[in-house]
């Protein structure tokens, strides 16, 4: 029972951010979700500042974690599936950590305080870890729990998730529609790790 639930669990935190997100954001009078980060919904001072991290950060820190744990105790597999697990577990750590440290009111300001620049780490890792694990995949052997249709896929989701992430960077130095860019960004690796769910299966 846990096993399948563990299987799964990469799909039901692809679900459950989508949903968590939509909610928390209808208690933020005003909030844009193309021009605002996703952690704005629980920056210091905001409306939802501790709503946000119950709903999301929180059980979906357990969710990352568990779904890492899955691929880091298989066996007979490579190596680099092991790791990529891991690397899950990182992005969940890193999850609690960026709702336990909230980030600034504003996004962009010059000096950050010690909570957001903790979060900005952690924020840092949840992104390279989810980088880094799909890449593991990509070059890693062809089985059953890697087939060649999904290292391919691994790695199309890479080059997309970089290229939005730039998107976003460039939207952040010109302080226009940043939101848009880090979702399609985030949501890709989401993505990535829902179809890691569904081969699993």
């Amino acid at each position: 029972m846990f096993e399948n639930i563990a299987i799964c669990s990469g799909l039901i935190a692809t679900i459950w951010i989508f949903i968590g997100v939509y909610v928390v954001s209808r208690f933020y009078a005003g909030y844009s979700h193309s021009k605002q980060f996703c952690s704005e919904l629980g920056a210091t001072g905001s409306p939802t500042e501790k709503l946000s991290p119950l709903i999301n950060n929180y059980p979906l820190g357990v969710l990352f974690c568990i779904f890492g744990w899955y691929l880091a105790q298989l066996s007979n597999v490579s190596t680099l599936v092991n790791v990529a697990g891991w690397l899950v577990i990182a992005h969940g750590i890193g999850t609690w950590v960026a709702g336990y440290f909230p980030m600034d009111a504003d996004p962009f300001t010059k000096n950050p305080t010690f909570n957001c620049k903790i979060h900005s780490w952690a924020g840092f890792i949840m992104l390279l870890s989810l980088v880094v694990a799909p890449i593991l995949i990509a070059i890693s052997p062809t089985t059953k729990i890697t087939p060649l249709y999904f290292r391919i896929f691994s790695l199309v989701s890479v080059v997309a998730a970089v290229y939005y992430l730039f998107a976003m960077a460039k939207a952040v130095k010109s302080q226009s529609n940043p939101g848009i860019h880090q979702r399609i960004s985030y949501g890709i690796q989401l993505i990535w790790l829902s179809v890691f769910s569904l081969v699993l299966v």
